[in-house]
């Protein structure tokens, strides 16, 4: 009797292992080898190769089951822009009208209020737009595989596992999939503009960009946690071995930006630049996808403790803009803003650059410029803004066990 109630258990609790719902590393990565193929050849705002990515995330918000959300019973939220020809930017009144789309499906629990969970999934393209920090650019397919194919997958991975969990959450859930982030966040401002859901009824809304570059450390940003009074405590509350660095300002260069300036708290998950950041070399082969799945755990359990409180208080973040240093010349190093300090690291370096011509090295900490300590990165900034062009500097940098000194002239 003994074996055989044994036995029941083993198969009831294989049963339920075989319907558990779980992220998947297999699914990230099918999404990020398609989104991030040479066929789609950088996913460049308003062309067909874009056209192509938004068609298979609205496939994906199909297999779902997800409603559509866009406009006239489809997947897509479609808008005008002007693209202006000139590499500073600006608008340009002259620019031919361009068009493009967001990707929106919903899953609908009959709740009052609603979560959005978002990402953009354009890039750029073949280099033509000026946002490439590759030395030459033009031509070249920027493939994009953590900015932001990896988000794009978290999205598409998060409304699977919401719609199949059989758990009807206590909130609605619209996820979206933003054009023309890397023009200047141009679709989530179009979607807030002319929204598909009441954005009143919105308790917050979870932007990812760049999630699939956890590194040795498992540093994770999470910004926006000022913009309502549950953030901290929650995220503080969370055992997770990933390292955590909160951010507060709900003002970011990425989607959660729009919806912020809409008054919706926001949260915004990102695992750090790195050196094939906005160049050819952002392949999937470079992508962290078990690293990928635990910030993905780490949103569910997020959105699982938010989900049993009412619609959040929106708290309006101290914005730095006004308080930023001014500065005119660069180093040419990729901060690593997952980085606590003290000083800043250099998570990668710009050939030609000043930080390069001095023999900086990937890895090294700054923790001083000049006269002035650096321990932060708001006194790297201060340090940048001091000086001009044709000034020479000593360089203090912690390597290793070590210190070096290093000169550099701003060119």
């Amino acid at each position: 009797m003994k074996l055989n109630i044994i036995l029941l258990l083993s198969l009831i609790l294989g049963a339920q292992s075989m319907f558990a719902q779980d992220i998947s590393e297999k699914k990230l990565r099918k999404h990020v080898t398609y989104l991030a193929s040479d066929k789609l050849k950088g996913r460049g705002t308003a062309t067909k190769e874009e056209m192509m990515a938004a068609k298979y995330i609205a496939k994906q918000f199909s297999k779902i089951g997800l409603q559509p959300k866009g406009e006239g019973n489809s997947y897509f939220h479609k808008f005008t822009f002007k693209k202006s020809s000139d590499p500073h930017g600006g608008f340009d009144a002259n620019a031919p009208e361009m068009h493009s789309m967001n990707v929106a499906g919903y899953l609908d629990n009959g709740a009052e209020n609603t979560i959005v969970i978002g990402a953009h999934y354009d890039h750029l393209g073949l280099g033509h737009d000026h946002n490439s920090l590759d030395a030459n650019p033009t031509g070249k397919i920027h493939n994009g595989a953590d900015d932001n194919a990896s988000g794009t997958a978290g999205v598409i991975e998060l409304a699977r596992y919401l719609a199949k969990n059989d758990v009807k959450e206590k909130h609605n859930f619209l996820f979206l999939c933003f054009s023309g982030e890397e023009l200047g966040l141009i679709g989530s401002k179009k979607y807030t503009e002319s929204p598909t859901i009441d954005l009143n009824k919105v308790s917050f809304m979870i932007n990812m960009d760049m999630i699939g570059r956890l590194n040795e450390e498992k540093r994770l940003v999470v910004g926006g946690v000022g913009t309502a009074p549950d953030f901290v405590p929650l995220f503080n509350s969370i055992k997770t071995d990933l390292g955590i660095k909160l951010d507060s300002a709900g003002i970011g260069p990425s989607d959660h930006t729009s919806f912020y300036l809409k008054n919706i708290p926001v949260l915004f998950f990102f695992t750090g630049q790195h050196s094939d950041y906005h160049k050819p070399s952002d392949d999937v082969n470079l992508v962290n996808f078990a690293g990928e799945k635990q910030v993905l755990e780490l949103a569910i359990t997020a959105i699982q403790s938010l989900d049993k409180k009412a619609k959040l208080t929106f708290q309006e973040t101290k914005s730095n803009e006004e308080d930023t240093p001014r500065f005119k010349v660069t180093l040419g190093i990729m901060p690593d803003y997952t980085f606590e300090g003290p000083g800043v690291r250099a998570d990668g370096i710009t050939d030609g650059k000043p930080a390069s011509i001095a023999g900086m090295k990937k890895g090294d900490v700054i923790i001083a410029m000049g006269d002035m300590d650096v321990n932060t990165m708001r006194d790297y900034m201060k340090a940048l803004a001091a000086h001009k062009k044709g000034d020479t500097i000593k360089v203090k940098v912690k390597r290793g066990e070590g210190t070096e000194m290093l000169e550099a002239t701003f060119k």
